[in-house]
């Protein structure tokens, strides 16, 4: 895949982007630490608020974005969304300066107001920037490539959290550093890391050749929300897109609800403490990116559905065992990596369906869509899961997660087996 020198254009722009993104959550915590939280009060709940601002643009906007990715040439798009999100963060200290003095309004900080409005600005963007990305890789790639480079894809964002969250901290203070013996005392290095990684994404994106067809419309453009509905109405005939996209907010759902019970787990395994519920999370995403990977060497020997069949089975499996071996910390360490791994069986395959069986005027639309759902899927499971946890314990949570796991993938099987689709004659499988 990284012969293409296109791909290659396109990766190398998504691993400065996914490292940026990443980089920004370590960047507010710590801009929240040195600045807005008093020495009696927990960071979580101004976290929490930034986390807020970041979902819900995915929430509002994430399909008219892609709809209006449509209608858009895609370099552009990613271009120019890569760089106005490093010119918001740049903007961050001298907004920061200015609003120093200012009096809280209301008892709210002015300075905790500007993070807030940036990263809802930054995250409005991504909105942009993730369908027009999706979209854009089935033109640069051949078919029979796809899953290959479906899957670098996956190892790339899934090394960018590991990463991005280990060295976040070290690297911004490292930058502070540097920064302030050139510039006098100037903390501005954070800022500079993160905008810079976004500019850097945008600068090697302009090197990107799409091959994109740009089609001068006959016609007025239709208002936006038909675009929506047409979407929705594809999808409603679209059996296996359609599936693969159920299959795929089945799977975040899960790790979102992981995320949540992962604190729990590291509460109560002898050795470690919740706060090092990362550690265990960070297994996970070791597990997706040597499944991805391995997916990308051997994946096209088998279909699909039967990825999916396999690595749902994979991730049940995994979850029966995590709700046996809920108080032992290496067998947790094992099933989380394992269940990583099944998951980008899962993942992978179902993303490389959707991209082979929607046609390119359809695709912004589509990946708008599957953003939306995925974004709105995610916040049940983070609202139950500790609630779940709570009155039911984490071995019967588990155990709805494993059966969760397993209906999804039978229920994508079933519907390949008798399921009818438009673009069936063109399937690899």
């Amino acid at each position: 895949m990284l012969k293409n020198r296109n791909f290659l254009a396109l990766w190398s722009g998504q691993v400065f982007s996914q490292l940026a993104d990443k980089v920004y959550l370590v960047l507010m915590i710590a801009l929240i630490a040195s600045r807005f939280q008093a020495e009696d009060q927990t960071i979580s709940g101004w976290v929490s608020s930034i986390m807020i601002a970041f979902t819900i643009p995915a929430v509002l906007f994430g399909s008219v974005a892609g709809a209006l990715v449509d209608r858009w040439p895609k370099k552009p798009v990613l271009v120019i969304t890569n760089l106005l999100r490093g010119g918001l963060v740049l903007t961050l200290p001298p907004l920061l300066w200015i609003s120093q003095g200012w009096a809280p309004l209301g008892g709210f900080p002015i300075g905790f107001g500007i993070l807030l409005g940036v990263t809802f600005l930054v995250s409005t963007l991504t909105q942009f920037f993730a369908p027009a990305e999706q979209s854009v890789i089935p033109l640069m790639v051949e078919r029979r490539h796809l899953l290959s480079a479906n899957s670098l894809y996956t190892t790339t964002m899934m090394a960018s959290v590991i990463i991005g969250f280990a060295v976040g901290e070290p690297l911004l203070a490292i930058a502070d550093h540097l920064t302030a013996q050139i510039s006098g005392g100037l903390n501005i290095g954070k800022e500079l890391v993160v905008g810079g990684g976004y500019a850097i994404a945008g600068i090697i994106l302009l090197m990107l050749r799409t091959g994109e067809k740009i089609t001068v419309p006959e016609q007025a453009s239709p208002h936006i929300w038909q675009d929506v509905r047409e979407g929705l109405d594809y999808l409603r005939q679209q059996t296996r897109v359609r599936s693969a996209l159920i299959q795929l907010v089945i799977l975040f759902s899960i790790f979102a609800a992981l995320a949540v019970l992962a604190v729990r787990l590291a509460e109560v395994i002898p050795g470690i403490k919740s706060s090092q519920f990362g550690f265990l999370l960070a297994a996970g995403g070791v597990g997706m990116a040597g499944g991805a990977t391995i997916l990308g060497q051997f994946g096209q020997r088998f279909s699909h559905n039967q990825l999916s069949l396999i690595g749902s089975i994979g991730m049940a499996a995994s979850l029966l065992g995590l709700a046996l071996f809920t108080h032992q910390l290496w067998p947790v360490l094992v099933l989380l990596t394992s269940l990583g791994g099944f998951a980008a069986i899962v993942g992978v395959p179902m993303q490389t369906t959707i991209q082979e069986e929607t046609p390119e005027e359809m695709r912004g639309k589509i990946f708008g869509l599957q953003n939306n759902a995925i974004n709105i899927a995610l916040t049940l499971p983070l609202a139950l899961a500790g609630v779940a946890e709570t009155f039911l314990g984490l071995r019967a949570v588990f155990v709805s997660l494993a059966l969760l796991a397993i209906a999804g993938g039978l229920l994508t099987w079933y519907i390949s087996r008798t399921g009818s689709n438009p673009l069936a004659n063109t399937d690899k499988s």
